[in-house]
């Protein structure tokens, strides 16, 4: 059944997805979709087309979603790759997503230019999140430096890194019992430079590799939400 988030209490949907469900779907009177507000998933019947009108038949009790909250704060890359990350990441459960500005970064945002590029992200997350039927959209965070990332509390901190004397993050999550809240640093597509590393690591973070190979940043990102995502399965 096709899922939708809806704007508000009284379930309101988007045009964009009034369109998706007539023009793309095809749907007909009688078809019935998924509306999702505030993480509460109601079964709806097609009334009317035009106006687009749906009944609630039934409320389902469902939840998909990581028994952690895992954050992913990623540095600023170009917007393919960017869309890629987002897009997967949300399917693979993370529940926010930071953007930072780090010293490799290859793309520069000014907040004027960030706040347009927060709205379609944002967007990416609302569709992607449909596709997964999770319950809730990620969060799009504010873009950060690494100064302001170390003051947000967690359970866990991690940064991936290439250092030989990182533990393999696979072998790292088999020692943790419980955990509320992860997140995990990811460098752009320069990398994480050294003197990043260490001011994370000196704030608490702990370094973890993800295998002998160096990877994409957006295959980097995906393995890391897909290494936690199969851990929190145990």
């Amino acid at each position: 059944m096709q899922r939708y988030f809806a704007k508000n209490s009284t379930l309101e949907l988007y045009d964009s997805d009034i369109h998706h469900i007539k023009r793309v779907m095809r749907m007909k009177i009688g078809d019935k979709i998924e509306v999702v507000f505030d993480k509460r998933i109601y079964v709806c019947e097609i009334k009317s087309l035009d106006p687009f009108v749906f009944d609630v038949i039934n409320e389902i009790q469902e939840d998909n979603e990581l028994s952690l909250e895992l954050v992913v704060a990623i540095g600023l890359v170009k917007e393919q790759k960017m869309d890629l990350i987002l897009q997967k990441l949300t399917e693979l459960g993370v529940k926010e997503i930071i953007p930072l500005k780090m010293e490799r970064s290859i793309v520069k945002i000014d907040e004027m230019r960030y706040k347009k590029k927060k709205e379609r992200w944002e967007m990416i997350c609302k569709e992607a999140s449909e596709q997964s039927h999770r319950n809730m959209i990620p969060k799009i965070g504010n873009m950060m430096s690494l100064k302001e990332l170390v003051k947000i509390e967690s359970d866990i901190k991690l940064v991936a890194s290439v250092k030989e004397s990182a533990n393999f993050i696979n072998k790292y999550l088999q020692k943790i019992n419980k955990c509320v809240k992860m997140i995990i640093v990811i460098g752009p597509e320069g990398g994480i430079s050294s003197s990043e590393e260490d001011f994370l690591v000196s704030n608490g973070y702990e370094r973890v590799s993800l295998g002998n190979l160096v990877l994409r940043v957006e295959t980097a990102a995906i393995y890391v939400a897909s290494v936690v995502s199969y851990s929190c399965m145990r």
